[in-house]
């Protein structure tokens, strides 16, 4: 198998591993949106072990973690090597209209998907309007 050398892509490479020695968790790329009456939070975790996944909230305070272990093979001379290893975290303050005790969470295909539902206060809804012919008369 050749490879074609591209000086540039070997500096940015060599330059991110450099910068990147750090035990800090990386960050996983998400999506939020609502749709109607909860919120849908999905993060990207490929080839991430699901028994390593953990979601807890404290508070208003929602935590996901996971790790990525590096798989190491004795002997073997690697060409390319991208994939990020290590621990993934992501935190986010919700909201106080948020159901806390309902939060659920589902991994599939390297994609986890939290559902955050509404609290029933917060969700939208319609207000009846009286006209004057339905009040009643108060006589003295």
């Amino acid at each position: 198998m050749s490879m074609i050398f591209d000086p540039f892509r070997e500096l940015d490479r060599v330059a991110a591993n450099l910068l990147d020695r750090r035990e800090n968790p990386r960050v996983m790329p998400m999506d939020l949106y609502r749709d109607g009456d909860h919120y849908v939070l999905t993060a990207d975790l490929p080839g991430i072990d699901p028994g390593s996944v953990d979601v807890d909230v404290d508070g208003q305070l929602l935590t996901i973690r996971a790790e990525r272990t590096a798989r190491s093979h004795e002997g073997v001379q690697w060409l390319a090597r991208e994939r990020a290893a290590g621990a993934f975290l992501r935190q986010l303050t919700l909201g106080k209209d948020i159901d806390t005790e309902q939060i659920s969470a589902h991994y599939e295909n390297g994609v986890l998907s939290v559902m955050i539902p509404v609290l029933e206060k917060a969700k939208p809804r319609k207000i009846e309007v009286a006209t004057s012919g339905d009040r009643q008369e108060v006589s003295a």
